[in-house]
């Protein structure tokens, strides 16, 4: 049981009162169940608990993801980890749409204070998962700067004392090694977008890592949007403002199939990409 569950009625209100880290009471509930049942389990280990991604840009609405991040002392192993897929079970559990969106990873200290080249797994958690897995999606240089220059300390101390200052020839250099890599496997077919979720989100990644390479910033989707909308060549306003207007809904958006042109369209803002941050070398 996480320390949470454990306070009576009235000392379970209290707590709750402070503890705010969003404006969502219901999210700040499983939170509260997330962070406290991981200081319960790992005890000396944990170290802090941080929100990133789009409740820290303060660009969230009601289908964002919940990106968090645990810091840690020592990679979690044995039955700390099975002790934590228990409270994650627990959570996704929960009659409250936001605990099935929670999306993140228990972070290493030595590993999280700055890039990691071998880019190491991490215990992790997916969107709409409740199985802790061992991924590294979060073990980049974009995720480190935006939770040392907008991460919400849930817990533990400011992230800027864990983690050093990300230069900004780096962290474009990861924003335009992706842009490429993952741009490969979009225009090869390795990575599939013909669903109304996938190719609007390609569409909204690539505006957000354009903004990224021009500003030396990891800005919200919101932000990357209306940056592009003001500085891209006018020929993608409409496919970026039809992505803008699909995101909404994404569990069934990812059933409908795209539509044929914009996937075409979509393909062709992408080479128009990879061209711009070229020149940008």
């Amino acid at each position: 049981m996480d320390l949470l569950e454990n306070l009576e009625p009235a000392r379970r209100l209290t707590a709750m009162k402070l503890f705010h880290p969003t404006p969502v009471e219901d999210l700040n509930f499983v939170l509260h169940m997330l962070v406290t049942g991981a200081q319960a389990i790992l005890q000396g280990q944990f170290i802090g608990a941080y929100l990133q991604g789009s409740f820290a840009h303060g660009g969230w609405d009601i289908h964002s993801d919940v990106d968090f991040l645990v810091a840690v002392e020592q990679a979690v192993t044995g039955s700390n980890e099975q002790r934590l897929q228990a409270l994650h079970e627990r959570a996704f559990d929960l009659t409250i749409p936001w605990a099935q969106h929670l999306e993140g990873s228990y972070f290493p200290k030595n590993l999280l204070r700055k890039e990691d080249p071998k880019r190491t797994p991490l215990l992790y958690i997916d969107n709409n998962s409740r199985t802790l897995e061992s991924s590294n999606p979060d073990n980049t240089l974009v995720m480190r700067w935006v939770v040392r220059e907008y991460g919400i300390s849930m817990a533990g101390p400011d992230p800027h004392l864990l983690i050093d200052p990300v230069p900004v020839d780096d962290l474009c250099r990861e924003v335009r090694d992706t842009m490429f890599e993952w741009g490969e496997e979009i225009l090869t077919g390795k990575y599939v977008f013909n669903n109304r979720w996938a190719q609007p989100f390609v569409v909204i990644s690539y505006c957000r890592m354009l903004q990224t390479l021009a500003t030396g910033r990891v800005e919200s989707k919101q932000s990357g949007v209306d940056w592009a909308l003001e500085t891209l060549d006018a020929r993608w306003a409409d496919l970026i403002r039809r992505a803008w207007e699909d995101r909404p809904d994404p569990s069934s958006k990812i059933r409908l199939p795209a539509d044929p042109g914009d996937i075409e369209l979509a393909r062709a803002f992408i080479d128009y990409s990879l061209q711009r941050s070229a020149s940008s070398l």
